[in-house]
C-alpha cells in the first residue's frame, strides 16, 4: 500500500501510524484470502451482469437468495457471467443503502452460506456503501452516546457555517440535528437524515472500512460497487465532491486489493457529468477498473424519443477508457431510475425537461435535486425503462412495435464496449408498479416490484405472455453476444455514421472477427448510409436473426430493427 497517500491525507506522523495499522490488517487477511477462488463465470465468455435485489423473486417454500439462485441457474447460466446483488445487509431505509450492519446478511434473505452458493455458480458484485451508514447503526448509536471510537466517526458542523458551495444530490437538508450525550449536534447527512456520512478525516474510519471491504472479498465479492463514492471527503468552502482526497481514498482501496486480492475489481458509482465520472479511472492502472456509464440511459431514451441518434452517436464517439485494463459498466435501467444529471453537458435543459415530461406522461415520476441558487431541477426519472420508451396507455400502438423498440434499445447497450448490467425487470419488460408506489409513496418503488417466482416461471412458459416474449428476445441477444470475440468488453470500438436514425458501431477485429451493429431508433424503415459501408464485404450475416445479405450496397432496416452483422464465413 502506498504510504505517500496516507501521508497526504493525514500528515507524516499520523499517516505512518495508519500505515502500520493497515499493514497489520492486511497481515490478518492475507492468509484468509490466499485460497479464495474467484466466482464461476458461467458459460458466458463475455461478461454481463444481472442487477437485482436479493428479494425481487419470492417463493413461499424457500428464502429469497435460494429462489434467486435457482432462477439464475435455470435461465441465466448460459447467458450471463455474474450477478450484482444490491445491498443485502440489515438496513433502515433507502432500499438497503442505509446500512445498519455491514457484516451481516438480512435474516429474511438467507445467510452467508446462500451468498456462497451463488458464488459457486456466478461471479458476484457487492455494494460497498462506504459514504454513509444508517442512523440506526451501532456505529452511529455509539456516536450519540459519546462512546469511543464512534464519537469521532461522523462529521459535525456548526449550523452557522457557510455550506452554500456544497453539491447537493437531494432536496433534504445537508445537516441534521441529533441529541447526543454532550448535547445537540448538527451532523452531515448528504442523502437524508437516516444516512449519516462517515468522517474519513479520521483514519480509524478508513481502517474500519478497509476491514469491511476485505471481509466482502473473503465472502465472495469479485467486484465492489463503490456507492456514492464521489462524496467521501468533505471540506467546507468546496463543493465536497470529487475532491483530490476522495481520489486518493479510492486509490488506497485499489492498492489494498492489488496487494491481497488483485482479481477483485472496483466499480465506481458516480451519478455526475461525464468528465467527472471518467476521472475515477485515474491513470488507467491506479483507481477504478470500471465506472458506471450514467449518460447512456438518458441519451438512449432521447434517441428513441426523438427518432434521432445524432447526440448518442456524438457522445459515443468520444468514449475511450484510458487503458486496456479499464471498461465502462453500461446500463439502461437500475433500482434508482434514469439519472439525468450526467446528461446535462450532452442534452439541453429543454431536452431533459422533455424526457421528464415523457416519463410523467407514461405514468412515471421525477425526483429533483436542490441547486445552489435555491431552485430544484430533475435528478432522476423514476420508471421502468420499458414504460419510459412506450406509453403503456396508448392502445393504438401495436405491441410488436413496443417490443421492437425496447429490444433495440437493449441491443445498443449490449453492443457497446464495456460490461453490460441488466436490471432484472428489463428481462421481463416490467411495467411501472403503480400499486407499490401508492402503498409507499416512494417514487423509486415504481421500479422495485417484488415478483412471485412461481408466477414468473408460469409466465415464461407461456409464449403468449409479455414476460415470455420480452425474455425470449432478450435471451437471444445475450446468447449471441456471449459467443462473439468482437463483443468482448475491451474489444476495440469505432462509432460509425449510418444516418441520423441509426446508431452504428464497428467492434473488433478480435480473434479475426469484425462485427458491425446497426440500430434503427425510429418508427419507420431507414436505409443505412455513410461510412458503415467502408468495411462492407460481399456478404453479411445478421447474428440475431440469421438473415444473410449478399452483395448489398445499402441496407434497409425495419422500424426499431437491430442488426449485428459479420462476414458470413464466420459462424454465429
Amino acid at each position: 500500500m502506498r504510504r505517500d497517500r496516507l501521508h497526504y491525507l493525514y500528515g507524516p506522523e499520523l499517516g505512518e501510524q495508519t500505515a502500520l495499522e493497515a499493514d497489520a490488517l492486511l497481515a490478518r487477511f492475507r492468509p484468509r484470502l490466499a485460497g479464495r477462488a474467484p466466482g464461476v463465470r458461467g458459460d458466458a465468455s463475455n461478461d454481463a451482469l444481472l442487477i437485482t435485489y436479493a428479494d425481487t423473486l419470492q417463493d413461499a417454500e424457500k428464502n429469497p437468495l435460494t429462489a434467486l439462485r435457482e432462477f439464475a441457474e435455470r435461465h441465466l447460466k448460459e447467458r450471463l457471467s455474474g450477478l450484482h446483488l444490491l445491498p443485502f445487509f440489515p438496513y433502515s431505509s433507502d432500499y438497503g443503502f442505509a446500512v445498519k450492519d455491514y457484516l451481516a446478511v438480512r435474516p429474511d434473505l438467507g445467510g452467508w452460506e446462500d451468498i456462497g452458493a451463488l458464488h459457486s455458480e456466478f461471479q458476484l458484485m457487492f455494494d460497498f456503501v462506504l459514504n454513509h451508514v444508517s442512523a440506526e447503526s451501532a456505529w452511529f448509536q455509539g456516536f450519540l452516546r459519546g462512546e469511543p471510537p464512534y464519537r469521532d466517526f461522523f462529521i459535525t458542523v456548526d449550523p452557522a457555517t457557510d455550506l452554500s458551495m456544497v453539491t447537493r444530490p437531494r432536496t433534504t437538508p445537508l445537516l441534521t440535528r441529533f441529541e447526543t450525550a454532550s448535547g445537540p449536534r448538527w451532523v452531515w447527512t448528504t442523502f437524508g437524515p437516516d444516512q449519516v456520512d462517515l468522517d474519513y478525516h479520521n483514519p480509524e474510519v478508513l481502517l474500519r472500512m478497509l476491514e469491511v471491504m476485505l471481509t466482502y472479498v473473503e465472502r465472495g465479492a469479485d467486484r465492489l460497487r463503490m456507492d456514492a463514492v464521489a462524496y467521501l471527503w468533505k471540506q467546507p468552502g468546496t463543493p465536497c465532491v470529487h475532491l483530490p482526497q476522495t481520489h486518493q481514498l479510492v486509490k488506497l482501496f485499489r492498492d489494498v486489493l492489488d496487494e491481497v486480492a488483485p482479481q477483485v475489481e472496483i466499480v465506481t458509482e458516480t451519478n455526475v457529468p461525464q468528465r467527472d465520472n471518467v476521472s475515477y479511472f485515474g491513470d488507467g492502472r491506479d483507481e477504478a477498473q470500471m465506472v458506471y456509464q450514467f449518460p447512456l440511459a438518458p441519451l438512449v431514451l432521447d434517441a428513441f424519443a426523438r427518432g434521432d441518434a445524432t447526440r448518442l452517436t456524438a457522445w459515443a464517439s468520444s468514449l475511450a477508457p484510458p487503458s486496456g485494463r479499464t471498461a465502462f459498466f453500461n446500463f439502461l435501467a437500475s433500482h434508482d431510475g434514469i439519472g439525468v444529471v450526467p446528461a446535462r453537458d450532452l442534452l439541453s435543459g429543454a431536452e431533459i425537461e422533455n424526457l421528464a415530461r415523457r416519463v410523467l406522461a407514461h405514468g412515471g415520476q421525477v425526483s429533483d435535486k436542490a441547486n445552489p441558487d435555491g431552485s430544484v431541477s430533475p435528478y432522476e426519472l423514476n420508471t421502468t425503462f420499458f414504460d419510459a420508451l412506450s406509453d403503456p396507455r396508448d392502445g393504438t400502438e401495436a405491441w410488436s412495435m413496443k417490443l421492437d423498440r425496447f429490444i433495440s434499445s437493449q441491443a445498443i447497450m449490449l453492443a457497446l464496449a464495456g460490461v453490460p448490467g441488466i436490471y432484472i425487470h428489463s428481462l421481463f419488460g416490467s411495467p411501472n408498479d403503480h400499486a407499490g408506489f401508492a402503498r409507499s409513496g416512494w417514487k423509486r418503488d415504481l421500479n422495485h416490484q417484488q415478483l412471485k417466482l412461481a408466477e414468473v416461471e408460469a409466465a415464461l412458459s407461456d409464449s403468449a405472455t409479455r414476460q415470455a416474449q420480452v425474455f425470449a428476445r432478450y435471451a437471444r441477444l445475450l446468447e449471441v453476444r456471449r459467443r462473439q470475440p468482437a463483443l468482448h468488453p475491451r474489444s476495440e470500438q469505432r462509432v460509425l455514421q449510418a444516418g441520423a436514425g441509426i446508431f452504428a458501431l464497428a467492434r473488433g477485429p478480435r480473434q479475426g472477427q469484425l462485427l458491425v451493429t446497426l440500430h434503427n431508433v425510429t418508427d419507420s424503415p431507414v436505409t443505412a448510409t455513410g461510412d458503415w459501408q467502408g468495411a462492407n464485404p460481399a456478404e453479411w450475416q445478421d447474428l440475431i436473426s440469421g438473415e444473410r445479405f449478399a452483395g448489398v450496397s445499402a441496407l434497409r432496416l425495419a422500424p426499431y430493427q437491430a442488426l449485428w452483422l459479420v462476414r458470413t464465413a464466420l459462424s454465429c
